[in-house]
């Protein structure tokens, strides 16, 4: 027999000793009370909403994305059952699908670059911290070189000397995002090599690169998981600004920074060209900042400690 007592079991042992423990339902909802904070909820609402609108694209747009109508160009929005929703553009083509459209290649790009850049800066910070000495001496400077380029102008060279294309542009954003990945990952690294568990499954004759993926990278996936959000938002503006100078991807393919290129040439006449695609920009970027800060708090034990994460 046992007494269910605000979340917890009371029960009595052979030996008439009362025992505690916790019940299932308290461990869910001690675990997901971090995550109910404001800012996270807002944030991973805008965040799901980005990936609603890439992923549903096809379903949710009225109209092909690169469909021209000349006898419906610059329409205004019509917001009471108009054809056009958000309007057209310069060539008639309806700015809601190319937002939807948009979106899809904002979360491929931002996503692929995230993906890409964490395996690349996190395998090379594990390696260097763990390994230290020349290997940790060659690695940090090649950091330190590809770091002292601006990320922007790092960028256009790459497109500039290898061209336009979807594939080209992901790289060029790869070029310099790996190193925030690789520099906390060598930190943390240099740490974990001079634990009591990594001397362990040394002295039982584990292999360094057995260490490095089953005690190493483990320890490092918090971390990147915060960095990555951050850095997410920051591909996006990156392509954004690219894909406004005519250095993203293929014309062919609707972007927000490519909107943004067109509504400028009518930005005092047909301010809904320029101001839609803007906000998509301003408060995706926003919702993946606020779910990256909300995350920070929960992983950042420092944070914890000094009680900063409540809010």
């Amino acid at each position: 027999m046992g007494l269910l007592i605000r979340g917890f079991v009371l029960t009595n042992s052979p030996a008439s000793q009362a025992t505690l423990t916790v019940s299932p339902a308290s461990d869910f909802r001690k675990a997901l009370r971090p995550w109910l904070k404001p800012k996270i909820i807002m944030g991973g609402s805008l965040v799901f909403l980005l990936v609603f609108m890439g992923v549903l694209a096809p379903i949710l747009s009225p109209y092909d994305p690169n469909l021209q109508d000349l006898t419906n160009t610059l329409q205004a929005p019509n917001w009471w059952g108009g054809a056009h929703f958000l309007g057209t553009d310069h060539v008639g083509r309806d700015i809601l699908s190319r937002i939807f459209y948009g979106a899809r290649i904002s979360l491929v790009i931002a996503g692929t670059v995230v993906i890409i850049s964490g395996v690349i800066g996190v395998g090379l910070g594990a390696i260097s911290g763990y390994f230290a000495g020349r290997t940790d001496f060659f690695i940090q400077k090649v950091v330190e070189v590809i770091w002292a380029f601006p990320p922007l102008l790092l960028a256009i060279a790459v497109i500039a000397f290898f061209g336009q294309g979807l594939w080209i542009l992901i790289a060029a954003l790869v070029a310099q995002r790996w190193i925030p990945y690789c520099r906390v990952s060598r930190g943390q690294a240099l740490s974990l090599r001079t634990r009591d568990f990594v001397d362990a499954a040394r002295s039982l004759g584990a292999r360094d690169t057995r260490i490095i993926i089953k005690h190493i990278l483990p320890n490092l996936l918090q971390a990147a998981m915060v960095i990555g959000t951050f850095a997410m938002a920051t591909a996006i503006i990156s392509e954004a600004s690219l894909s406004f100078l005519g250095l993203g991807v293929p014309p062919e393919i609707p972007t927000w920074g490519s909107m943004l290129a067109d509504g400028r040439a009518y930005i005092s006449t047909s301010w809904w060209l320029a101001l839609f695609p803007g906000l998509c920009i301003i408060f995706t970027v926003l919702g993946i900042n606020l779910l990256g800060d909300g995350m920070r708090d929960i992983f950042d034990p420092r944070l914890k400690r000094s009680g900063s994460g409540v809010g």
